[in-house]
């Protein structure tokens, strides 16, 4: 018996198969500031709109600002205030930040569903409903880490050690 058992341990357990790097590769969806990592595609904000009506609207509200969950656009100038309201255009530094949250966690129910060109789109609208861009200006891999947010420069680099 102890023959036998020592003959199976040099099998593998047989949990499938090693992850080649290129399926690893698919799965890294991971967008940098300065872009790195954004796909192919493109899209504006006359093509978000309807993405954000379909996707978006029934938690957010009209125009990102009166939704049942977190609101996407407005409170510029008050951050500095008694009762600051952290937007998408108030608050947060960059473009592309937005750009891989909606691709990572959106829509709430369906994440990850959206097209390249549908991500484009929603986030060229998501900026637009803040004064960020013009309607009709496209966003792709080359224009969106260019664009430059309001609260960019307010943001300061911790190097503080944490444990």
């Amino acid at each position: 018996m102890f023959f036998g058992l020592n003959a199976l341990a040099d099998e593998s357990p047989g949990f499938g198969e090693p992850v080649s790097a290129n399926d690893l590769n698919a799965l890294d969806v991971t967008v940098e500031p300065d872009g790195k990592g954004l796909p192919n595609g493109s899209g504006s904000a006359v093509e978000g709109a309807m993405v954000y009506q379909n996707h978006c609207f029934a938690c957010h509200g009209k125009n990102g600002e009166d939704g049942i969950n977190a609101r996407l656009a407005g409170g510029h100038g008050s951050l500095t205030t008694a009762i600051p309201v952290k937007t998408l255009g108030s608050f947060w530094p960059y473009a592309t930040t937005i750009f891989d949250y909606v691709r990572r966690a959106m829509p709430f129910q369906t994440p990850g569903t959206l097209s390249n060109d549908e991500l484009y789109a929603v986030t060229a609208y998501l900026l637009f409903i803040n004064d960020v861009i013009d309607e009709e200006q496209m966003m792709n891999a080359e224009s969106l880490p260019a664009v430059s947010m309001p609260n960019r420069d307010n943001f300061v680099w911790d190097f503080i050690p944490r444990n």
